[in-house]
């Protein structure tokens, strides 16, 4: 039997724990302290209507959110992009439910500050299942109220522990990134659900987003 999302990151944080249990006792320490600040507090409420964007998509289109919503209820899955182990087992998870959201009029956008590289081609991008775009600055994540500043501690991890050049891969934003954090809005663009977490390791379950997408019906 398919593990749900959350078996899937619990099992991956258990990973981390084993391998690197010094760095994961220090996500825990900046996490309890990102909480007690209420980071994630400010994050658009039920509803609230949600702050128009147009974003580009790997080939370079704008891409808006009133054009989105033209085609029915819209998810907003904000993450931090294609390196982050536990953004892949969601857009994984999500991936898996797109004939279900889909059945129900609905569209997945998921939305990073990775810039459009040119790195996919053509043909990648029309296979794609969900739209992808690149909110380079995280002005949108800042709108949407889940942009963080990223502490020195996991900015360090990112550099020294995964080589990972922040600065290349969002062209110039070294430090900022969405608080995963998922939104169901209406096709009045009104927010009817939303799921955030400054803990990135835990992530919103899809078959809770397909329940509001039923009762959205």
């Amino acid at each position: 039997m398919m593990k749900n999302l959350k078996e899937q990151t619990d099992a991956k944080m258990a990973e981390g724990r084993k391998a690197n249990p010094d760095f994961m006792k220090g996500v825990d320490d900046i996490i309890s302290e990102a909480k007690a600040f209420q980071h994630g507090a400010n994050a658009i409420k039920i509803g609230q209507k949600a702050p128009n964007f147009e974003l580009p998509n790997p080939e370079g289109k704008s891409i808006s959110l009133d054009f989105l919503l033209d085609k029915g209820p819209l998810i907003i899955a904000f993450y931090r992009g294609n390196w982050c182990p536990y953004c892949n087992l969601e857009l994984r998870a999500l991936q898996e439910c797109l004939s279900d959201i889909h059945a129900l009029g609905a569209t997945l956008v998921a939305i990073s500050p990775q810039v459009p590289d040119g790195s996919m081609t053509k043909d990648e991008i029309s296979e794609m299942e969900f739209i992808v775009l690149s909110d380079q600055d995280a002005k949108v994540a800042s709108q949407y109220g889940v942009a963080w500043e990223v502490p020195e501690f996991l900015l360090e991890h990112m550099r020294v522990d995964r080589n990972l050049d922040l600065e290349k891969i969002n062209n110039g934003n070294a430090s900022i990134l969405p608080i995963p954090a998922t939104f169901v809005l209406g096709t009045d663009g009104v927010v009817k659900w939303n799921y955030v977490n400054v803990d990135y390791r835990t992530r919103a379950e899809p078959k809770e987003i397909i329940e509001v997408l039923k009762n959205l019906c």
